[in-house]
């Protein structure tokens, strides 16, 4: 099912638009659901804790955050463990993103990229790994030429910290960034990059956060400015990225569409025309 003409308008003007109903609740989200809920029920077991309540989609994490507060390796154990869940890796193939990629893209070769999709959990007031404003493609690589479909396993509330887009700032083209944020030094890698003249560049654009619900999907440009907000909830942000690219874009092709800082690449190395030094 292709978008409406209003909706790829507003995804090529804007950079981003959300999708209400994307995937089938039901059918897509809940399977999904309920394994992240099986998986978090054997790790508490492990770890000496009381099975969690019966599975209910509204409510698949109760139990998560008492995990968390015991040992936040604990936590990383079931963040490792579910992107391996088969209803995820369903959902990452799910044929709707690549009709809408060749939509958006025209005469595109869509690809996956690999370790360019997982399941974020941002935690309520944890800033280390909070995504600062970025672009998509110094992170990921594989093509610039790229789209994420975005979407929230949990409803989101302005509390919890929803990802802020820079409206219109893919229009202005990939930016160079400095490798390093010196006031974060507990960031490293893709967290650790900051946008040269991030604050001149964030200020030009107005901002929008908008609140998708669980099944809603947001596409994203690679090259548009976005950011994760603070969480300042009591609950964990559970969110799902996943990421298309271009095999057609010629500097795909000349990278070989190799990825980034999670495939340990050295991104001054394959981009040094988009690194700044200070």
């Amino acid at each position: 099912m292709e978008l409406d003409a209003a909706k790829v308008s507003e995804f090529r003007e804007r950079g981003f638009a959300v999708v209400p109903g994307f995937y089938d609740y039901e059918r897509d989200v809940v399977p999904l659901l309920h394994d992240i809920h099986g998986v978090l029920g054997l790790v508490r077991r492990k770890y000496g804790l009381s099975p969690p309540p019966d599975f209910r989609p509204e409510t698949f994490d109760a139990g998560f955050a008492e995990l968390l507060a015991r040992d936040r390796i604990f936590a990383s154990e079931v963040y490792d463990a579910i992107k391996q869940i088969p209803a995820f890796v369903r959902l990452v193939s799910h044929p709707r993103h690549e009709e809408v990629f060749r939509q958006l893209r025209g005469e595109s070769m869509p690809g996956v990229a690999a370790g360019g999709y997982g399941i974020r959990m941002d935690h309520p007031n944890e800033e280390r790994y909070r995504a600062d404003w970025h672009q998509e493609y110094h992170a990921q690589l594989r093509s610039p030429d790229g789209i994420t479909f975005w979407s929230t396993l949990v409803p989101l509330t302005e509390e919890m910290g929803p990802v802020r887009f820079c409206v219109g700032s893919h229009q202005g083209g990939l930016l160079r960034v400095v490798p390093a944020d010196p006031s974060h030094p507990e960031k490293t890698g893709a967290y650790g990059l900051i946008l040269e003249n991030r604050d001149e560049v964030v200020a030009r654009y107005a901002q929008e956060a908008p609140l998708a619900k669980p099944g809603d999907v947001v596409l994203i440009d690679f090259a548009v400015v976005h950011a994760s907000g603070f969480n300042r909830g009591t609950r964990s942000r559970w969110t799902s990225q996943i990421r298309y690219f271009n095999f057609r874009h010629p500097v795909g092709v000349r990278i070989g569409w190799c990825g980034s800082f999670a495939a340990g690449q050295d991104f001054a190395r394959i981009h040094p025309e988009l690194m700044a030094r200070e």
